[in-house]
């Protein structure tokens, strides 16, 4: 791998599940440090505090009109369900500082591809290798409800029908998952009028990943980045 460097700052690409949030991070730092929110040498702590100052202070989100809400609910009304349960299980692959990501992304991949053609394995390589507790009991969550697990998590569980091992890795900030849905239980719907405060929180939340998409590239654009290229899906992974 090329190494990173963000206007002449070396970054350690092997400390961040992506290259790509490294170099964001770093860009986010370095910013914080122009509007005066960032002493030199600060804390890691302090620099996440004022990264999340510099955002709260630079990016706006549009707040959603009711208009809007009313049209995502009609396009989006299976999201909005009473009791729509799944029975899930995973693996997870844990990212700590310093951990070699490549490496742990690859035993990932492979032990993935493995349980995709042979998922009665599953239950035994969780005890094995999954850092979640739940791997003493063969990786089982038992049954989840939306709101309950991270966005990227549950966007993996409440996508689509599925059921069975999930053909990709899911990324949070945890690290890497293998997930296997078991049985899917079909809630009731639920009306609009009941559930506009949580459209218009989905919304917000698609606003303030594009606003941070946009941020980012204006940013980058007037930024020297080399060993990596960000991209527009770089930056609701910051959240």
């Amino acid at each position: 791998m090329d190494a990173i460097t963000v206007n002449g700052v070396a970054v350690d690409g092997a400390a961040w599940p992506t290259p790509q949030l490294a170099a964001v991070h770093e860009l986010l730092r370095q910013r914080a440090r122009e509007l005066g929110l960032l002493a030199e040498g600060a804390s890691e702590a302090d620099a996440e505090r004022a990264i999340e100052r510099t955002l709260a202070e630079e990016v706006a989100v549009p707040e959603p009109t009711a208009e809007e809400c009313q049209r995502w609910y009609a396009a989006n009304a299976r999201r909005f369900c009473s009791g729509e349960l799944v029975c899930a299980r995973h693996i997870l692959f844990q990212i700590t500082p310093g951990a070699p990501v490549a490496a742990v992304r690859n035993l990932a991949e492979a032990m993935l591809h493995e349980l995709r053609s042979k998922p009665e394995r599953f239950a035994e390589r969780a005890r094995q290798h999954s850092n979640c507790p739940s791997g003493q009991h063969g990786g089982n969550l038992g049954q989840l409800q939306r709101g309950e697990t991270l966005p990227e998590f549950e966007k993996a569980l409440f996508g689509d029908a599925s059921v069975g091992v999930l053909p990709a890795l899911v990324t949070t900030r945890h690290g890497f998952h293998i997930i296997a849905v078991d049985q899917r239980i079909e809630g009731r719907q639920l009306p609009f009028e009941i559930v506009k405060d949580e459209v218009a929180a989905q919304l917000r939340q698609r606003s303030e990943a594009r606003a941070l998409s946009q941020y980012v590239r204006v940013l980058a654009a007037d930024a020297r980045i080399a060993g990596v290229e960000l991209d527009a899906a770089t930056s609701p992974l910051l959240q």
